[in-house]
């Protein structure tokens, strides 16, 4: 942890996960301050993991930290750490974004959800007849859990192997969406799904950019670096719409914002620029 001394009225935040190094947020949160004026208030990234943890969390002073974004391995580890949770956290079991009453207590909540839902909307889609979800895993619950509230009837998830599958059935009884499984080597019949939702790792869908169909619907590829994955490319040819993850980054960030500083009017377009800016740098 940083123990530089705050100068008197400093409000802090930060991410923390493992690793670190390349994440965004920084970026993100800086520009927010920047164009709200708030000139008091930092925002750093701290290479912390589940062992670390309760220490860093422990650490903190409320008088100085208003709260904490959280990437992996951190957003269910987090969990036993905190007062209270939000039900859109409880309903996938993760937290990503931390915030620090003046009184000490922790409320844990997700922005990754209508954070993802914002940058659909902000793409006119509002609702969908079925959809496709690329992989399994944390993210691929909190599409599960967005999708459930804009599609109105089935889910199917590509993934690899009976134990995922199971999982990601069991995601969709919890979270209220009809989920059918199918096996990763047939991925490309999600291609012609009016939304795909990919969130696999970098390089694990570009075999599937020559089956994009000739008219697709739309692809919300949550990766942001290296983009445009090859994927996201052969969907943009043929004249698809495309999300990012830049997008999905951007939308749940001014969430986290909103909430640390408790101001309304978070700037959407600044915090774009700045990252789209950060990635066409590296």
């Amino acid at each position: 942890m940083d123990t530089t001394a705050p100068t008197p009225g400093t409000r802090r935040a930060a991410v923390l996960g493992s690793p670190i190094a390349h994440s965004l947020s920084p970026v993100l949160h800086r520009a927010a301050y920047a164009a709200m004026g708030l000139d008091g208030w930092h925002y750093d990234r701290f290479e912390v993991d589940e062992a670390a943890l309760p220490g860093f969390v422990a650490g903190l002073d409320p008088a100085e930290w208003a709260g904490l974004s959280l990437t992996m391995p951190l957003k269910r580890a987090v969990i036993p750490l905190l007062d209270t949770i939000s039900d859109t956290a409880a309903s996938v079991e993760a937290v990503n974004t931390v915030v620090l009453g003046k009184d000490g207590r922790l409320g844990g909540d997700n922005t990754d959800i209508p954070g993802l839902l914002a940058a659909l909307r902000e793409r006119g889609i509002t609702s969908v007849p079925s959809a496709a979800v690329l992989g399994a895993g944390a993210t691929a619950s909190s599409a599960l859990a967005a999708l459930a509230r804009i599609c109105t009837g089935e889910v199917t998830a590509y993934v690899r192997g009976p134990a995922r599958a199971a999982e990601m059935r069991q995601w969709g009884t919890r979270l209220g969406v009809t989920v059918r499984t199918a096996d990763w080597a047939d991925a490309e019949r999600a291609l012609a799904e009016p939304l795909v939702v990919a969130t696999t790792p970098a390089g694990a869908a570009d075999h599937l950019a020559g089956a994009v169909p000739k008219r697709p619907g739309a692809l919300f590829d949550v990766l942001y670096h290296p983009w445009p994955t090859a994927l996201a490319a052969a969907w943009s040819a043929r004249g698809g719409p495309v999300l990012g993850g830049l997008d999905l980054l951007v939308h749940q960030a001014v969430l986290q914002v909103e909430q640390h500083t408790g101001h309304g009017g978070v700037p959407l377009d600044a915090m774009r620029a700045a990252g789209e800016a950060a990635l066409g740098a590296h």
